[in-house]
């Protein structure tokens, strides 16, 4: 694998030595987030992820969603841009494209997420890449795939929520199809997959020599997290519709408002959870065979069901409904807001918000790292960088690129 040292060993390693992914290097060279998601979390747990973007505007991404005090960075470019390197280079021009050869021939793994054809157009093939560095891991996320009749269509995570299925089973019976939560789910899912493949992929190299092109359709990504759904058509023919905040599975298993004006969580999927809760109500009775007592029964009365915990959720502030369902070991949540969470004792126990200095932004609440690991933690270094912060750093110092030519390479807007 690439490396980007090569000094002796020491006994005191940086930091970053122990991290598993440490001496991997990545060429981050999307836009937005499905793909380039793959590659915040891998350099969070120790790769060289080098961010290459074009020197006049750089990714959109830098330009969606609320603007702060920097004139080049969002709050959502601030947060999943991080821990990367800032390399300008126009791929339109023939020296750009040279210089971002010579880049692949010293990495590991490539991410895109281009339209099909696009890398392509501009003579950077699987086949070119694959003769530079024949190592090479290369990610390619897109709406709807490398293949098939729809590979050319534009795609999005508001698109894949809604062709992948999931959009259908969001909302109230009868109603129309909501988005299923304001967040890209199908940007960050495609990219956890990714990143997955990417591991495989890698562990495949360590063991052939070989790289691999991995690719991931957003759409199928969501698809994928669909629970029996397909299996449930492909045997029964059965179409699951909208059910609101509940669950086709269990009841009661939903959302439900409470006299402060807040909501809560039940999710009481056993017949021995649905026992504990009507001793918590204080309504042993519900529990009997004659009422609903089974599961059976229960689905078949799901809006009285659901009318019964309502009125008894509806008779206490959150606080309250939440303290007599735990001490009752009935399955509770809040509904939190993001005010809840900022004020959660076990968010800030987790480390769930991490804050981090940013020159131009200020302070920055971010996500901590996801998954926790107890040898190798990952760690967050910066937030999404200045545009070409690391240029010279990685032309000069990877490439050898002479200051002289560097200067030419600007006048040009090469870089």
């Amino acid at each position: 694998m690439a490396t980007t040292q090569t000094e002796e060993p020491v006994s005191s390693p940086p930091a970053d030595a122990r991290l598993p992914m440490t001496g991997v290097r990545v060429i981050d060279v999307g836009t937005f987030l499905a793909g380039p998601y793959a590659a915040s979390i891998l350099a969070e747990f120790g790769a060289e992820v080098l961010k290459v973007e074009h020197p006049i505007a750089g990714d959109p991404m830098r330009h969606f969603g609320t603007a702060t005090k920097r004139h080049d960075a969002t709050l959502a470019w601030l947060s999943e841009a991080r821990n990367r390197k800032s390399v300008t280079l126009d791929l339109h021009q023939k020296r750009g494209i040279e210089l971002f050869l010579q880049l692949v021939a010293k990495s590991d793994v490539l991410i895109e997420n281009f339209r099909p054809g696009t890398m392509e157009s501009w003579g950077l093939s699987w086949d070119v890449l694959r003769e530079v560095n024949p190592g090479l891991v290369m990610l390619r996320v897109s709406g709807y795939g490398q293949t098939g009749p729809y590979r050319t269509r534009s795609g999005f995570s508001h698109i894949a929520h809604s062709f992948g299925g999931l959009s259908y089973l969001a909302g109230f019976p009868g109603e129309s199809p909501v988005t299923p939560g304001t967040s890209p789910l199908g940007d960050y899912v495609s990219s956890i997959f990714g990143a997955i493949g990417i591991l495989v992929a890698l562990r495949h190299k360590q063991k052939t020599g070989r790289g691999q092109v991995i690719d991931v359709g957003i759409y199928e990504a969501v698809f994928r997290i669909l629970d029996e759904l397909p299996a449930a058509y492909g045997l029964f023919g059965k179409v699951r519709e909208r059910e609101g905040s509940g669950s086709f599975i269990a009841v009661p298993h939903g959302h439900f408002r409470c006299k402060d004006g807040r909501w809560v969580a039940i999710a009481c999927t056993t017949q021995k959870m649905f026992e504990r809760f009507t001793q918590v109500m204080q309504r042993p009775e519900l529990n009997s065979s004659s009422m609903y007592g089974e599961q059976a029964k229960r689905l078949a009365a799901r809006d009285e069901v659901n009318a019964i915990v309502n009125e008894w959720t509806g008779s206490f502030t959150r606080d309250e409904v939440m303290k007599l369902c735990i001490d009752g070991e009935v399955p509770v949540g809040k509904l939190n807001s993001i005010q809840d969470i900022f004020e959660d004792e076990h968010f800030k126990f987790r480390g769930n918000l991490v804050e981090l200095e940013d020159d131009g932004a200020g302070k920055v609440t971010v996500p901590g790292v996801v998954p926790r690991l107890s040898e190798t933690p990952g760690r967050i270094t910066n937030l999404g960088p200045p545009l070409g912060d690391s240029t010279y750093e990685v032309l000069i110092g990877l490439l050898g690129v002479s200051a002289e030519e560097i200067a030419d390479l600007r006048r040009r807007r090469v870089v």
